[in-house]
């Protein structure tokens, strides 16, 4: 068979284990169990696996002393080059002695594998923080931008003993920074994208004596891609590295921390000045996130000056209020799913970049989100799809559906979440997904379904590209009785038209089949991904009418009899939401401004 690419269905984090071939994951598995058994040999106890990224995987242990060390891989599979990186990150580690970052321990390299090895920073990420906190107070914002704007000021202040050499982090975000709640200690740690600063924050060039300045050659920069979510215009275009790159990685933290997002690029639609924080310092962060750099950078300086002075504001935790979900959720009990979302990506999403800045960088993380995701949307759209993906980092099973018409967003929906303790970030989460899809001004339709990879079923092919299987895998599904009354007109996203993104052909029979299921008042999903070697059925299925379950079960028994007789390669799906135009929405460009009140005693 001919190999097609697809693209029209993407994960645009890293592919859950589950959806890995039986070969990969067994490797993968492999792997990992000879870092762990390596490690142990070594004398380290208690190794586990904490982490991985576009260039490695993190370990950490325990010493014989019981210190908590961490061991950092590079991925084997990168280029030379860019394994080598993993060396540089640890001569840029050894330079910095600061309080809120890991001490550096060793380099170590066993053939082709690098290993970094530093002190653990104990705690949580601010990212998994945020997840189950939702939006951040003001009072724990103005904290963290104190902390954050000193140690700006410490890799400003680095000097090599001899002249002054600036240090950049250049990828500070939220999964970056680790806090530990019963210390309140702070960590900024995954030093990769760290350089020396070629310009300082006025532009001008940095050399260590003035022959090192005569020969420098001004248009080489030697920044490096940090995540495309977080960091600023300068650094994403490769301009020369400076500490302005780290401002507005802060910046971008400390919106993304306020306003429960996991990017940089709602604060068009979601301003700083939206999110409940003091007056001063919501416009600072607006103002460091502005497309116009001398803006930018006079907000940048006016924050370095007077965040200080700002955090010296009584700023109480005032009484929570409820917020309600712009679209309805419920609950399940049952074991938590490996939540894993698929979209469909439409042409309306798209906006062409002409300047195409970035078409010859030839970097991981450019790899990993940009060229396929990021290139060409939008920064509403970019929030939008990252808000997608965000809701994808709960336990949570399900679909959406967004109808952009003339002057109205139609969303249709059907939403399970599987931690009740969650359910007030989940409701951030999913109204930040709103407000931005009412940003969106282009007619359009986009669909996105959240289902369980544990329960995604593989079918590998033999040589001639028929399926192997000893019996039939079943498709499961949960039975939940829905009062007669409710049970209204069925709805599937297939009668929205045949979606040209959809490249699969299906056989016919699957087609009728699942025809013949939507006529059962249910919910869910079926997404047949079709690989030449493989087959991958993802699904999601809740029967809302338990005097069906024999014909329902009937009828996913014949659906895979059928999908077993695809030849074609590709994507295609199918979504049932139980209720036609569930939620509209007026569309609105942005947010009002909401500020923290000027008297906190008023309203405690």
């Amino acid at each position: 068979m001919q190999a097609k690419e697809i693209r029209n269905f993407y994960i645009n984090e890293e592919q859950s284990v589950y959806l890995l071939s039986h070969h990969d994951a067994k490797k993968h598995r492999q792997w990992l169990n000879i870092c762990i058994k390596k490690l142990t040999l070594l004398g380290y106890e208690n190794v586990e696996m904490i982490g991985s990224g576009a260039f490695g995987f993190v370990f950490a242990g325990h010493d014989d002393t019981g210190l908590p060390w961490v061991f950092k891989f590079s991925r084997i599979t990168l280029a030379q080059s860019i394994r080598d990186r993993l060396e540089d990150e640890a001569y840029m580690l050894s330079q910095i002695n600061n309080p809120l970052v890991p001490e550096f321990y060793a380099f170590e390299r066993i053939k082709k594998q690098g290993i970094l090895m530093m002190a653990r920073a104990m705690g949580e990420d601010l990212e998994k923080v945020s997840l189950k906190k939702g939006r951040i107070g003001a009072a724990k914002i103005m904290t963290l931008a104190v902390r954050l704007r000193n140690v700006l000021l410490d890799l400003r202040n680095h000097n090599t003993g001899i002249t002054a050499q600036p240090i950049v982090h250049g990828d500070i975000k939220p999964s970056n920074l680790v806090w530990d709640e019963a210390s309140d200690a702070l960590s900024l740690v995954d030093w990769g994208s760290s350089v020396y600063a070629q310009i300082d924050s006025d532009g001008n060039p940095i050399a260590s004596n003035f022959m090192d300045l005569m020969s420098a050659d001004l248009s080489t920069t030697n920044a490096r891609m940090g995540d495309v979510y977080f960091i600023g215009e300068a650094q994403m275009s490769g301009e020369q590295s400076s500490p302005r790159f780290d401002e507005q990685g802060v910046a971008a933290t400390l919106y993304a921390l306020a306003s429960a997002q996991s990017c940089r690029f709602g604060v068009d639609v979601i301003p700083a000045s939206s999110l409940g924080l003091p007056i001063e310092l919501a416009k600072v962060i607006d103002g460091m996130l502005s497309k116009n750099k001398q803006v930018r950078n006079s907000a940048g300086d006016y924050f370095m000056r007077n965040i200080t002075s700002m955090a010296k504001a009584y700023l109480p935790e005032l009484p929570k209020k409820v917020v309600k979900a712009a679209i309805p959720f419920w609950f399940s009990y049952d074991e938590e799913p490996e939540t894993v979302v698929y979209s469909s990506r439409k042409q309306f999403l798209r906006q062409a970049d002409h300047k195409q800045q970035l078409l010859d960088v030839n970097d991981a993380q450019l790899d990993r989100y940009y060229k396929e995701f990021l290139f060409d949307t939008g920064d509403t759209e970019k929030a939008f799809l990252a808000s997608i993906s965000r809701l994808a980092k709960y336990p949570a099973v399900g679909g959406l559906s967004f109808h952009w018409k003339d002057e109205s967003l139609f969303v249709e929906s059907s939403l399970i979440l599987y931690n009740e303790t969650l359910a007030a970030a989940f409701t951030d989460a999913v109204n930040n997904t709103v407000m931005l899809a009412q940003a969106i001004s282009q007619k359009g339709l986009f669909k996105c379904c959240l289902f369980d990879a544990r329960k995604t079923i593989q079918l590998e092919r033999d040589r001639t590209g028929a399926f192997k299987f000893e019996s039939l895998p079943e498709l499961d599904f949960e039975t939940v009785n829905v009062n007669a009354s409710d049970v209204t007109r069925p709805h599937s996203y297939f009668e929205d038209g045949k979606d040209p993104d959809e490249q699969l052909q299906l056989p016919k029979k699957v087609i009728k089949c699942v025809f013949e299921l939507n006529q059962i008042h249910h919910t869910g999903c079926i997404i047949f991904e079709a690989l030449p070697d493989r087959l991958k059925i993802h699904h999601y299925y809740r029967l809302l009418d338990a005097s069906k379950e024999d014909e329902f079960r009937r009828l996913l028994n014949k659906l895979m009899q059928y999908a077993v007789n695809i030849t074609d390669v590709g994507v295609a799906g199918f979504m049932k939401l139980p209720y036609k135009n569930t939620r509209e929405f007026s569309l609105c460009e942005q947010q009002s401004n909401h500020y923290y009140p000027k008297n906190p005693k008023m309203t405690l």
